[in-house]
């Protein structure tokens, strides 16, 4: 390598180092004024308040669905969820929910279909949050959990991938580690179960990417849980609170960096094996994301390593 390589290198070197130590230590969690408001459909489409965090819980249960484009398949996963949702009531009347999709600046009616749903069953069960700009899905599913009214907070993807009625045992779960005392607690569905089964099925290729991002996974940041992408976990109120004020990635990569941090707080996590099953028309991890992913495990570890980014002790948020 000539001199002047070396030198091209170094400053290459540098402006990485520097963009990895500038970012902010703590996240962004500002919303544009149009994000803080729902409508309500029934009654002029009035623009109500979103509701905090950081309000004491009022539902049992909130739904957080981060959606982009999800026009079609939205309604699917919808009928499921308020299927077993309104049986559960039936069987419990004590347990109350409500629902949060959340458009993720899609191009598509995602909005005006769930605001139809939002019609039929009144914004004290369904609630739209429309993005004002494409967060990613971390960013759509963090300001969903902001606004949410819930003891307790799942994020289920809008495909419908994994079957609504795991919830029950995701529940179970849950409940058991809060009975040893915990007031912050995480259970992750999980697809590990359906490995084998899903490496026959990918090109060669493709399984040697997802097994070198589950190593970076487990080497760098997180230990002990075997998926850590599965579109469907469930937080107790404290424990989304915590994590959620620190994520800083928004995309492909934001659970890992939850996990992290949860970890990091020694928040209890247990994992679930879940029925899950590929949609039609699901938006498959493309070559680049999952290289992308992989640099950003990399970057979580590091920034945190270095001090660039940490962890919020606080539970408030200003």
């Amino acid at each position: 390598m000539n001199q002047s390589m070396m030198i091209c290198a170094l400053k290459t070197s540098c402006r990485s180092f520097l963009f990895i130590y500038i970012t902010s230590p703590m996240p962004d969690l500002r919303r544009f004024d149009s994000e803080k408001y729902f409508l309500n459909p029934n009654n002029g489409n009035e623009k109500v308040p979103f509701p905090s965090i950081d309000d004491p819980p009022s539902v049992e249960l909130s739904v957080v669905v981060p959606s982009y484009n999800e026009e079609e398949r939205l309604p699917i996963m919808l009928d499921e969820a308020l299927l077993y949702l309104e049986n559960r009531q039936k069987e419990d009347s004590s347990f109350t929910y409500e629902i949060i999709v959340v458009d993720d600046g899609s191009k598509d009616k995602t909005s005006e279909v769930a605001l139809e749903y939002c019609k039929k069953w009144s914004v004290g069960k369904i609630r739209v949050l429309t993005l004002a700009q494409n967060r990613g899905k971390g960013g759509a599913v963090r300001l969903g959990v902001f606004s949410s009214r819930g003891r307790q907070i799942l994020f289920a993807d809008a495909d419908g991938a994994t079957k609504f009625a795991d919830y029950t045992n995701v529940y179970k779960a849950l409940q058991d580690l809060l009975k040893k005392g915990n007031d912050m607690a995480i259970v992750c569905g999980s697809r590990a179960h359906l490995q084998a089964e899903a490496v026959a099925e990918r090109s060669f290729f493709r399984t040697i990417l997802m097994y070198g991002f589950h190593f970076l996974v487990w080497f760098l940041c997180v230990r002990g849980i075997q998926d850590t992408q599965c579109g469907f976990k469930l937080l107790s109120r404290k424990a989304a609170s915590r994590v959620f004020t620190s994520l800083h990635v928004n995309r492909w990569a934001f659970d890992v960096e939850l996990l992290y941090i949860a970890q990091c707080l020694n928040i209890p996590i247990a994992e679930v094996a879940v029925n899950w099953q590929e949609i039609d028309g699901s938006k498959m991890v493309p070559v680049f994301s999952w290289i992308q992913m992989g640099k950003d495990i990399l970057l979580i570890r590091l920034r945190y390593l270095i001090g660039a980014w940490k962890i919020n002790d606080k539970s408030k948020r200003e």
